[in-house]
């Protein structure tokens, strides 16, 4: 099986296993399961999030998920629990759907290394 369809069927999994989990079967897009991951990276799961903190938790996501590419690493946890990361070096100019696979691996290889999927 080619790199690209193994991504695909992990990919699949991953949007499968949280839609059922989260989303009572709806289908979950892209920036739904970043968020998801934002709130997991947080560990705040029992609060509700202003818009604005939404975002945060979509950027938290996006730092821990660049992190081992060696685009983010973490810098510190503030009073409240938010972490911070710092950026190690900026990130290259993809087109969309560049950036799409790139999150999408980089999703697959969190729920790999968390154990969600095998």
């Amino acid at each position: 099986m080619s790199r690209d369809e193994q991504l695909k069927e992990r990919w699949e999994l991953v949007v499968k296993k949280l839609s059922n989990q989260f989303a009572d079967g709806d289908m979950l897009d892209l920036d739904a399961i970043i968020y998801l991951i934002g709130v997991q990276e947080l560990g705040q799961l029992d609060r509700e999030f202003k818009k604005d903190h939404k975002l945060d938790l979509m950027h938290i996501a996006i730092c821990k998920l660049l992190t081992p590419y060696g685009y983010y690493q973490l810098d510190f946890v503030d009073a409240e629990g938010w972490p911070h990361y710092k950026t190690l070096e900026e990130l290259p100019h993809l087109k969309a759907g560049e950036q799409s696979i790139l999150m999408k691996e980089a999703i697959v290889n969190y729920f790999l290394d968390t154990e969600y999927i095998n």
